[in-house]
């Protein structure tokens, strides 16, 4: 069994920062990517950024610049840094792991979602 765990959402001002951070435990055997999803009230979930195995990493327009995503393979965790919150920023943050598991094959695994609260 896969499970990802998310921390570090929270209440934070506009302007203020935060770090994520997705832990993937497990057996699995590849890592193709990791990646952040968001879904603000009323809205389809979006992408926020991704990191694939040995490739670069890449950004939703609206957080280019203020977010920064990295990832720890010896400890299957992928980071969020999130600076210069702003309100649209408002969401339930949700992580992705692409992962090869032996007898089942590659598949898409999510974490439960971390509130992310950017109010004043």
């Amino acid at each position: 069994q896969v499970q990802l765990v998310e921390s570090g959402g929270g209440l934070v001002q506009p302007g203020g920062s935060l770090r994520l951070s997705c832990a993937a435990s497990g057996i699995f055997h590849e890592v193709y990517a990791m990646g952040w999803y968001r879904q603000a009230p009323g809205k389809q979930r979006e992408v926020v950024a991704a990191i694939p195995s040995g490739g670069s990493e890449s950004y939703a327009d609206s957080v280019k610049g203020r977010f920064t995503i990295s990832r720890d393979t010896a400890k299957n965790t992928v980071y969020l840094q999130m600076n210069s919150l702003k309100p649209d920023d408002t969401a339930v943050y949700y992580c992705n792991a692409d992962l090869g598991r032996a007898g089942i094959g590659r598949r898409l695994y999510w974490g439960q979602g971390t509130q992310v609260i950017v109010s004043s």
